[in-house]
């Protein structure tokens, strides 16, 4: 339980760390940002893969799948509900550092798209919890630690937004730290839903992974491809996806 919870405070604390980062360097141009963004990408991916769905097939037995593929689209889904409920980044019409909210509408507008990150905070906190309901504590903080790298530039990024729209930087970094709360409480929701019942265990592992292949494909793929960097970022997905993969393969 003590490696749980600080694995919940390392993931919810990427994101302090990230914005601490976002006040230090305001000035990070797109192509830093949608290199460093692909390459959790590609971290997450493998994560997602290697320590989400496949143990959920393993974990399944004779019928693996028929909890694995559910899984995967019901976590899809939800996250896709989320998107539907509360627009998320390339929503909000244009990437955060080109947005320079003046009024009242705008600010709203920077405040929805903190609640949206925060609210996509949940799931992922989720699937790094149910990760240590396999009992295999090397992929559980594998998965964590693709969440953690992927929290690092989102707490970059929500910086710039916010000041611009007038917030004081003292408000700005308790909002931002709020949204890593989040996902400290995912993460212990996530363990304890699994502990409860290990029936769920399979579906659960299936469906945290599903919700971060959305994650990927849905809004850090597109948001990396966006400011013509797009070959730089598709080879650092790549280099993402092979360093986590031969992290696994040497801690196994």
């Amino acid at each position: 339980m003590e490696l749980v919870l600080l694995t919940a405070l390392g993931v919810g604390g990427a994101t302090v760390f990230g914005t601490v980062l976002g006040f230090l360097f305001k000035n990070i141009s797109h192509k830093f940002s949608d290199i460093v963004l692909s390459f959790a990408a590609g971290v997450m991916l493998a994560a997602a893969v290697i320590g989400l769905i496949l143990p959920s097939v393993e974990y399944g037995g004779r019928f693996g799948l028929l909890y694995t593929v559910p899984g995967v689209f019901a976590g899809a889904l939800c996250v896709n509900l989320f998107d539907r409920l509360v627009p998320h980044l390339h929503q909000l019409g244009g990437t955060e550092q080109e947005q320079h909210p003046k009024d009242t509408q705008k600010l709203n507008k920077v405040l929805l798209f903190v609640t949206a990150i925060a609210i996509h905070n949940l799931p992922e906190g989720i699937a790094a919890g149910v990760g240590f309901g396999s009992g295999n504590t090397t992929e559980a903080l594998t998965v964590a630690g693709g969440i953690a790298l992927q929290n690092i530039p989102e707490g970059m990024v929500i910086i710039g937004p916010m000041l611009a729209a007038g917030i004081s930087p003292k408000r700005t970094f308790l909002v931002a730290a709020a949204t890593g709360l989040v996902e400290i409480l995912g993460t212990l929701l996530g363990y304890f839903a699994v502990t409860i019942s290990a029936a769920i265990l399979p579906f659960a592992l299936a469906f945290a992974g599903g919700t971060m292949l959305y994650v990927i494909s849905d809004e850090m793929i597109p948001e990396t491809h966006a400011h013509g960097s797009e070959r730089g970022a598709t080879y650092s997905l790549l280099v993402g996806f092979c360093v986590m993969l031969i992290t696994v393969v040497l801690l196994g």
